[in-house]
């Protein structure tokens, strides 16, 4: 073996699955390395202590333990709201809203054990390879990344012999699905899905019902907002883990947050994506809606630029880069005035807006009435008219008379 490669210490962010197991005995015959692992619990309901036990059997140097969901929800899943994050008009960014806070934590615990190298399970075909390297060499340019997955060229039935030659334990496969979840959203791939023409099995599904299938009778729910950010449920729940937690329970039972589409991914490829957001759909519609009567014009339409190039900054790995702080500065900016209550309901499928109210609200319902009694004065209209078509009557009667001239 080439000594150049030896790493002395890498910490692996560790699953527990297949690959990532598989990796720790690759990373210390291949690099000669120690291995420390970490898993950061970002609300993907997992048994932690199973994966540590896992760990620990299989010779690691030490394994950590991260509890980081009310980080996850503060310093992530906020500003997503705020910025009304969906990529290509679709997609919540729950993965990819993970990214950066594992990598984070992955060179926080590198720092503290004085590690050269960290490492993750990405495969080459995915986005998760770009988010995690661009962010680990962001903050710790001076670690080698290592990707096995990468590295290796052993399928699914390599790694199994590998495994058991090594006496790895192998779980059975619980799913033809490849899942990925936390706090704000489920991703399902592979399998059926792979196809676009087939319509997703009702077994890739867990946090939400079938549409058909969801209560007969309506619910509503009021989320009230502070600054942008989901503060109560219906008076109650001030906790932002718990919040997002009930919101994907009662939304689910009502069949909201089915994401069925194809997504460009970073690397290139077109990829049939499905997706279970019930809390951040609802929550994203009602944000939107009390957006709309808290800010101007001019403001919602300059926000919803900023908006796209913000998820997809986040979706393409660059959550470190300075234009990302730059788009949090004006987004937060304009979320000041994002205060107040939005009532929704919940039905078959659709979250729906059926009320708002804030105290910046720009709503003057004595401005906005067709009835008599309205303030607006309505012959000031002609005037308006008059200057607001003057450029498009303009552009036509020019047209006009060169056509006459055969110009």
């Amino acid at each position: 073996m080439n000594t150049n490669q030896r790493v002395s210490k890498v910490v692996l962010a560790y699953s527990g699955g297949l690959d990532t197991s598989v990796a720790i005995k690759w990373l210390q015959e291949k690099y000669r390395s120690e291995v420390v692992t970490v898993t950061i619990d970002v609300g993907q309901a997992e048994n932690l202590q199973e994966i540590g036990d896992k760990a620990n059997a299989l010779g690691v140097m030490k394994h950590y333990p991260i509890d980081a969901k009310k980080e996850f929800v503060q310093d992530y899943i906020f500003p997503a709201i705020r910025a009304n994050a969906l990529y290509q008009g679709k997609y919540p960014l729950s993965t990819a809203l993970a990214r950066p806070l594992i990598a984070k934590k992955l060179v926080e615990v590198a720092r503290m054990e004085g590690a050269d190298g960290i490492s993750h399970g990405c495969t080459g075909k995915g986005n998760d390879q770009i988010r995690f390297d661009v962010t680990i060499k962001a903050l710790a340019p001076d670690v080698k990344i290592i990707a096995p997955m990468r590295e290796w060229s052993m399928g699914r039935d390599e790694e199994v012999r590998y495994a058991r030659k090594n006496k790895i334990p192998i779980d059975a496969k619980k799913s033809i699905y490849s899942i990925d979840q936390n706090l704000w959203g489920r991703s399902i791939e592979c399998g059926p899905l792979e196809n676009p023409l087939t319509e997703p099995p009702e077994g890739a599904f867990e946090w939400t019902v079938s549409p058909e299938k969801a209560p007969e009778k309506p619910q509503y729910m009021t989320i009230q907002f502070e600054k942008g950010i989901p503060v109560g449920l219906d008076g109650g729940i001030k906790d932002g883990v718990q919040l997002i937690r009930a919101l994907n329970k009662v939304a689910g039972d009502h069949g909201v947050g089915r994401i069925d589409h194809v997504e460009d991914r970073i690397v290139g490829i077109k990829s049939r994506e499905v997706y279970e957001c019930p809390a951040a759909l609802t929550v994203l519609e009602a944000h939107k809606d009390l957006e709309k009567i808290v800010l101007t014009r001019h403001e919602l339409s300059f926000k919803r630029g900023i908006e796209d190039q913000w998820s997809f900054m986040t979706y393409a790995g660059l959550w470190a880069d300075p234009l990302k702080k730059a788009l949090d500065a004006f987004v937060n900016e304009t979320q000041k005035r994002v205060n107040g209550e939005v009532k929704m309901k919940l039905y078959r499928g659709s979250a729906v807006v059926v009320g708002r109210s804030s105290q910046y609200s720009l709503y003057d319902q004595n401005l906005a009435t067709y009835d008599v009694s309205s303030k607006f004065d309505q012959s000031s209209a002609t005037g308006f008219i008059e200057l607001w078509g003057l450029p498009t009557r303009a552009a036509c009667n020019l047209a006009e008379r060169l056509e006459k001239k055969g110009e």
